[in-house]
């Protein structure tokens, strides 16, 4: 009798379990594939921009700031940081001193971002895409060599691209570099000298992704790196990369600031995981190279130093007070110590 009894009850308790979880399922359908928005400043294509269509089908609206007087043999090209950052006005504002000596400056946005192209196929943002890119840029301004000032991954960028061209650079300057791929596990535990004072940074990378990211980003670049699928618009994608962008950088940012590519920087931090080791090539080279590094940087203090121990003829200082964007937080400190670089 009693059994009898519960076969109702256990058909209506499965009925409501089924239905529960349909209600479930319907909930994370709706949170990962339902577009997001988000309360972030557009970007705004400044009236300074040109535009390069190169040979590799990539768009690249960039910036020239005009060397005055005496024009130096050797123009300077600047690589912004990300992947799938942009050039800022600050970027701008902070490099044009240097064309007084007269240099030639050139302030990019890498393809995907900024005011350059979206690619159709996100699987074409990659390391050696943007290493193509920037070849083909020294040839549309007719340079025998060029100096680069590479931030962050721009810096990483500028080293990978250095080990292919070497007869292509005059100078390096390394600002806040990130780390040399493939990471050399050496670096992670590389112990910092007395001599160097160095302070944790007062906000972390963890802490500002662990914000911003929801199940629907995670989504977006599951899709993308693993299939090469675009889950969310560009237009979507870059404003979510804007807040994030924010909160990684609230510590020397003084708010959102609109352009970088969402796409670009993931898709191409896949590709640089999966580098060839460029550390015998770049052991070869001789060329001057300043490296930055401000005492509050986010790197580890190995991943700086291999720069130094790779790269023979190069100096290195450290930026008391400054973070991992030195040229915002010490911006006149900044440009004196690349200015004497470039006098040598």
């Amino acid at each position: 009798m009693c059994e009898k009894k519960d076969q109702p009850m256990k058909r209506k308790f499965f009925k409501i379990s089924k239905y529960a979880l349909l209600l479930l399922l319907l909930i994370v359908l709706i949170t990962v594939f339902y577009p997001r928005t988000y309360n972030v400043p557009h970007f705004k294509t400044r009236i300074s921009t040109q535009y390069w269509s190169l040979p590799t089908g990539s768009k690249i609206g960039y910036t020239l700031i005009a060397g005055k007087g005496n024009k130096k043999q050797f123009p300077i090209i600047y690589l912004h940081g990300g992947p799938g950052g942009h050039i800022s006005d600050r970027d701008i504002q902070n490099l044009t001193p240097l064309s007084d000596s007269g240099y030639n400056i050139y302030l990019y946005d890498q393809t995907g971002s900024g005011a350059s192209g979206r690619l159709k196929d996100i699987e074409n943002y990659t390391v050696n895409r943007h290493i193509e890119d920037l070849k083909e840029i020294i040839k549309n301004i007719d340079a025998e060599k060029v100096i680069l000032i590479g931030q962050s991954w721009g810096a990483i960028l500028a080293a990978l691209f250095s080990a292919e061209n070497p007869n292509k650079i005059e100078k390096i300057i390394f600002t806040s570099p990130g780390p040399i791929y493939p990471v050399s596990k050496k670096t992670l535990t590389t112990e910092i000298p007395d001599s160097i004072h160095l302070r944790n940074p007062f906000f972390t990378n963890a802490a500002g992704n662990k914000k911003a990211n929801n199940i629907r980003t995670k989504a977006m670049k599951y899709f993308a790196t693993k299939f090469g699928m675009r889950l969310a618009t560009n237009k979507e994608a870059d404003e979510f990369e804007t807040y994030l962008d924010y909160e990684l950088n609230k510590s020397t940012t003084p708010g959102p600031d609109a352009g970088s590519g969402y796409y670009a920087g993931i898709m191409t931090y896949n590709s640089l995981l999966k580098v060839q080791d460029p550390r015998p090539g770049l052991m070869q080279l001789t060329f001057p190279v300043l490296i930055l590094k401000g005492e509050c940087d986010n790197q580890k203090w190995g991943f700086t130093y291999e720069y130094k121990e790779l790269f023979q003829n190069s100096e290195l200082a450290v930026i008391p007070g400054a973070g991992h964007f030195i040229s915002v937080e010490k911006p006149e400190l900044y440009l004196k110590v690349i200015q004497q670089f470039l006098n040598k």
